[in-house]
């Protein structure tokens, strides 16, 4: 096979990683920059990691690392990249998980509504891999629709985000999995299937209270969230990067268009779940079951804001001006994002 600089690195398999034989030190810059919109992306549902990365120029440079670190193969170039992306990424989270929860907490029904613009925003970001259509596409796109159908009403029952319960560490490592995903394939948001599996507000919520142990030196507060809830969401992440990735690139093998169909109907699918006009409630004493325990005077100041369920209001002409006013807004800084992507591709 014959390759020119621009075309990338060929790997064993026969592919190629385009951006792979840059000078190491615009690579690092590509990490650093993919790293901190990933994190950022992470943290808002309905933004693709994979996507920002993807803008950034260093998406086929970091899946490719995570195939050869998986392996045994440490590469210094795929060991940069690697360390960039992930260092840069996890203090993006860390520094605006506190900000990020406080907007959802305190303006939920615009956040939703940016959330369903930014999903639908990523949507031509997946057709784009699936075109042309087949019947197969078809079918994996109404299996994911109706899966994402299914956790929208299980949310909607009080089963799900709506009831604001933090999950056990068994579930945050789910979670943690789940989210995964974000990194490995464009188009595909881990930030909404937290906030659809009721983990997205707990895990940023654990995040801000670690933060702010650590700002006063106090390890003690700072092993509570660390352990209950970080500690498996990072284990979940790593398993679910290498494993999402391992299994994402065997099913896209042998079931292209069944597994892009399935990602297709998950991203349009997540808006059902996104129904905008959201609130947080206060609990009533003696009625109100948070985290299992019914709430009362005595145990009301145990829980945080975060654990409050949430109930839909009838929203005023203003709110639905405003709510498609920031759907329009956030499905064209995704498709911004996605463009950018693609044209960066296109100049390598």
């Amino acid at each position: 096979m014959v390759r020119t600089e621009s075309e990338g690195r060929e790997t064993t398999d026969g592919t190629t990683v385009p951006g792979q034989d840059a000078p190491a030190s615009r690579l690092a810059v590509r990490g650093v920059l993919g790293g901190a919109l990933m994190g950022l992306a992470n943290l808002v549902p309905g933004i693709s990691g994979g996507t920002m990365l993807l803008a950034a120029g260093v998406y086929p440079a970091f899946i490719n690392a995570i195939a050869e670190v998986s392996t045994l193969k440490f590469r210094p170039r795929s060991l940069l990249v690697l360390a960039t992306v992930v260092l840069t990424g996890t203090l993006a989270v860390v520094l605006c998980a506190g900000v990020v929860k406080n907007l959802v907490l305190d303006h939920r029904w615009i956040m939703y509504s940016a959330f369903i613009g930014l999903t639908l925003g990523g949507v031509p970001v997946v057709w784009k891999l699936a075109r042309p259509a087949s019947g197969g596409l078809w079918v994996g796109a109404l299996v994911g629709f109706a899966g994402m159908v299914a956790l929208a009403l299980a949310q909607a029952a009080g089963t799900g985000a709506a009831s604001g319960g933090a999950g056990s560490p068994v579930g945050h490592g789910l979670a943690g999995l789940a989210g995964a995903s974000a990194m490995i394939l464009p188009g595909v948001s881990g930030g909404y299937l937290l906030l659809v599996l009721g983990e997205y507000l707990p895990i940023l919520a654990a995040i801000d209270r670690f933060k702010m142990a650590l700002e006063v030196r106090d390890v003690a507060a700072a092993m509570d969230p660390a352990l209950h809830v970080l500690v498996p969401v990072a284990i979940g992440v790593v398993v679910g990067v290498v494993a999402v990735s391992s299994l994402l690139r065997w099913l896209l093998r042998r079931f292209e268009k069944p597994t892009l169909g399935v990602l297709l109907g998950l991203l349009v699918g997540a808006v059902v779940g996104l129904w905008p006009f959201q609130q947080t409630v206060e609990p009533v004493l003696g009625e109100t079951v948070i985290k299992g325990q019914v709430v009362t005077a005595e145990n009301l100041m145990e829980f945080e804001i975060e654990d409050y369920p949430t109930a839909y209001f009838t929203p005023r002409p203003v709110h639905w001006v405003g709510a498609i006013g920031y759907v329009i807004l956030g499905a064209l800084v995704t498709a911004g994002v996605a463009r950018l992507g693609s044209d960066d591709a296109k100049a390598r």
